[in-house]
This record gives C-alpha cells, sequence and structure tokens, in this order.
C-alpha cells in the first residue's frame, strides 16, 4: 500500500489487521489517518466481520470491529492481571521503595497492530503503585532508553522531587539514574508520567501508570480493579487510531473482567489519553458511586457515565445485584467502536 492510494478509516484498520498479517510489522506506518469525527464515506464501508465463537464476548467483539486476540505472552504483560496488580514494593529501613526502568519496547495494541511505545518495567501502562499516606516514598529511576525521560509524580512535594526540566535532577539521560524521595500525600488516586519534551509524545508512547495513596483509615474492603483509559496514534499523526483500557483494544470483550454478585467493586478509574481532550466511562444496567481523585471518603456522584478531561481520575464504586455479562465502555462511541469497551462477567 502506498500513501494516496486511497484511504482506511480506523474502524477499517482494526477490521482489516488480521486479513493483512503479512504486512503487520509496517502496518502503523502506512496507514493514512481519517479525522476524529470525519470519517466519511471511507469509515461507513466496514468490512464484514465473522463471529469468533464462544469465547467470553469474542463474538460482539468480532461485529464491532474487532478480528482476531493479542497474545499477551507476546507483549509481555497482560490486561487481566494489570487489573488486580497493586506494587507496593518494598520497606527499607522505614522508606518505601520501587525501582523504575524505562525503555523502548514494541507492543502489540490491536489484533495484528503493533506500536513502538515507551514502557517503565516493560509494560504499558507502568506498575500501579500503592502506598500508605503519610509514608516517605523513594523511587529508583533508571533510563534504559535512547531518550531523555523523567517521573512526574502527581501530588504534594518538594518541586526539587518534580520530575520537571530543570528542576532537582531535570531530565535523566540514556543510561543514567536518578532517585525521587517524597512523602505520600494527599490519600487518592493519582498518576505518574514522563513530563520530558514535547510532553505529548512522550506520554502518549505509553510513560505513565496510576499511583495510589490509600487513606490511613482504609476504605472499605472491595474486589480492586485498575483501568487506565488510554490510546495509541498508530500511524503518528497526533490523533488515535487505537482506543483501549489498560493497553490491548477489546481485550476484555474477550475475556470479560469477572466479578461477584453483591460483592463491592472499587474501580481506580485513570485517564491517560493523549491527542484527545476527554474520555468517558459507561456501565450499563448499573449505577456506581464516583470520588473525583479519591480525595474524599463521601461520594459525589451516583450515576452511570463519568467524564474525565487529561491526567484526571477517580475512583468508582458499585455492586452487581444481578448475574450475567454487562457491558463497559467508553460514550464516545468512535472510542468504543476502536478498542475501548468491555465486559463484566458477573458471578453468583
Amino acid at each position: 500500500m502506498k500513501l494516496g492510494q486511497g484511504k482506511l478509516s480506523r474502524r477499517r484498520l482494526l477490521g482489516g489487521a488480521a486479513a493483512a498479517s503479512a504486512a503487520l510489522p509496517v502496518l502503523h506506518e502506512l496507514i493514512p489517518h481519517e479525522g476524529l469525527h470525519g470519517g466519511g464515506a471511507a469509515a461507513a464501508a466496514e468490512p464484514h466481520m465473522h463471529g469468533m465463537g464462544s469465547n467470553g464476548g469474542g463474538a460482539h467483539a468480532a461485529h464491532l470491529g474487532a478480528v482476531g486476540t493479542v497474545d499477551p505472552r507476546a507483549n509481555g504483560f497482560d490486561p487481566q492481571e494489570i487489573l488486580r496488580d497493586f506494587d507496593e514494593g518494598r520497606i527499607v529501613n522505614g522508606v518505601r521503595e520501587w525501582e523504575l526502568v524505562a525503555e523502548e519496547k514494541e507492543i502489540e495494541v490491536a489484533p495484528g497492530v503493533k506500536y513502538a511505545a515507551w514502557a517503565y518495567n516493560g509494560r504499558v501502562p507502568g506498575p500501579t503503585l500503592r502506598a500508605r499516606e503519610g509514608e516517605r516514598l523513594r523511587i529508583r529511576f533508571t533510563n534504559g532508553s535512547k531518550h531523555p525521560h523523567t517521573i512526574h509524580f502527581h501530588g504534594i512535594h518538594p518541586s526539587s522531587q518534580d520530575g520537571v526540566a530543570g528542576l532537582g535532577a531535570g531530565n535523566v539521560e540514556p543510561g543514567q539514574s536518578t532517585t525521587y524521595e517524597f512523602v505520600a500525600e494527599p490519600f487518592g488516586l493519582h498518576l505518574y508520567h514522563c513530563h520530558t519534551m514535547p510532553l505529548a509524545e512522550h506520554i502518549a508512547k505509553g510513560l505513565y501508570g496510576a499511583f495510589i495513596i490509600d487513606p490511613k483509615n482504609a476504605r472499605p474492603r472491595a474486589d480492586e480493579l485498575v483501568m487506565v483509559m488510554n490510546g495509541f496514534d498508530t500511524n503518528f499523526d497526533r490523533s488515535n487510531e487505537v482506543y483501549a483500557v489498560n493497553t490491548v483494544a477489546f481485550d476484555y470483550m474477550h475475556r470479560p473482567v469477572r466479578v461477584k454478585r453483591g460483592e463491592l467493586v472499587r474501580i481506580y478509574l485513570v485517564n491517560l489519553l493523549e491527542f484527545d481532550p476527554l474520555n468517558s466511562f459507561h456501565i450499563h444496567a448499573n449505577f456506581f458511586d464516583y470520588f473525583p481523585t479519591g480525595t474524599r471518603l463521601e461520594p459525589r456522584d451516583f450515576t452511570d457515565t463519568v467524564i474525565q478531561g487529561q491526567g484526571e481520575r477517580g475512583v468508582i464504586e458499585l455492586r452487581f445485584p444481578y448475574t450475567g455479562k454487562y457491558m463497559f465502555h467508553a460514550h464516545v462511541s468512535e472510542f468504543a467502536e476502536l478498542g475501548w469497551m468491555g465486559f463484566f462477567e458477573v458471578e453468583g
């Protein structure tokens, strides 16, 4: 395919990826791009999708544009594991410590769609760091990539620990290391990301993760899930072609998130989508309590849809009164059709 020989919409990129397997390594470099809301005739001309059997939502995913699945072993991380993977580091002389390494890594973000990512500890999103309010934290950061990087943590700390060029250690050059150290405050749901310019590129490439500070008086016991909303600009035009939660488009359609009927479910929802100003989360056939930024213990909303700007986040709490399969997705329809959708499988 040569640029200029017709146009291929973002939806057709996902639908045709499996058939184009021979060209997969360079697919993201060859696809011309339709604007976010300007798919036009090309977007309307979607290929016929064949069912994918009874593999926990696969037929639904195929109908909506996903053909095939992504093998988590090839990526080196699994969206199913990211959901419940909380990294509490280790305590050394009363300080909670982690080690993070930035590296360059090709990942598959949708069936047959490869992306040249930058990653913390080999995964996108990076590890979900978890601490307790008031603890002293120490993060040892090594830059194992070919580009300068930092780690900027949302929260309250001295400017020297802010991970910004010209302050403290500033940019960390390839092969170099630095250490960030500060007290965990305030409690809530935060995030971390690279703050090297150009900022949008360093975030969009995958250098980000969730950062949870638990209150001293712990929240009620729950089945806790981390959902980082993200997207991928696969043809480098500063607009996304693939959307997801925890990186792999449609993964939770093929493999629904399993929860228990009547059990409290707590979702740490973080919007780390670049190139689009807003993202959203909608649950079918249920409502939830919403705690913006998680810095208060009383919910602000009781709703079924929440909108988040870039870098915004919040805690969702809900119970499922009935068994069955319940969809969740972005309430921007194109985001959903391009990968940001999934199912909860509620078991008795």
